[in-house]
C-alpha cells in the first residue's frame, strides 16, 4: 500500500472515528489538530488536543477493543496517517524506539486519566 493511501485530510469537526466503533489502526497527526473527546448526547468533553507528530487510536491497534473516545478534527486541513495493525506490529518489531514511544504515551495517558478519576472520587 502506498503512503498516499494511508493519509487522509479532514476539516474542522469531521469525525475521524467514534467512541464504540471498532478499528485496528492508529493515527499520526501530520498537520492540524485532533481533539479526543467523550460525547454524551449534546455534551462534548475534550479529553486532550493533539498536534503534529502526536498519535491516537493506539489502544485499538494493540488490543482490538472498541474505541474508548471519539476523534474529531479540530483545525482546517487536518491530515492524519493511518497505521494498520500489520504495519504497527512490523514497526514495533523493527523499531524498538517506536514501541517505547507508544508505551511512554500510554503510561502518561493512563496517569492523567487516573489523576482525573482520583480527583472526581475525592470531590464528589
Amino acid at each position: 500500500m502506498t503512503i498516499e493511501k494511508c493519509i487522509k485530510e479532514f476539516d474542522v469537526d469531521d469525525v475521524i472515528f467514534e467512541e464504540g466503533s471498532t478499528g485496528r489502526e492508529l493515527f499520526v497527526v501530520l498537520d492540524g489538530r485532533v481533539d479526543i473527546a467523550k460525547i454524551d448526547g449534546s455534551n462534548k468533553t475534550i479529553i486532550v488536543g493533539l498536534g503534529k507528530g502526536e498519535f491516537f487510536g493506539e489502544m485499538a491497534v494493540i488490543d482490538g477493543s472498541a474505541r474508548s473516545a471519539t476523534a474529531i478534527a479540530a483545525a482546517p486541513h487536518t491530515r492524519v496517517m493511518r497505521i494498520n495493525h500489520a504495519r504497527f506490529v512490523y514497526l514495533v518489531s523493527q523499531q524498538p524506539a517506536f514501541a517505547l514511544m507508544v508505551m511512554d504515551a500510554l503510561s502518561k495517558r493512563l496517569r492523567a486519566s487516573n489523576a482525573v478519576t482520583y480527583r472526581a472520587a475525592a470531590n464528589p
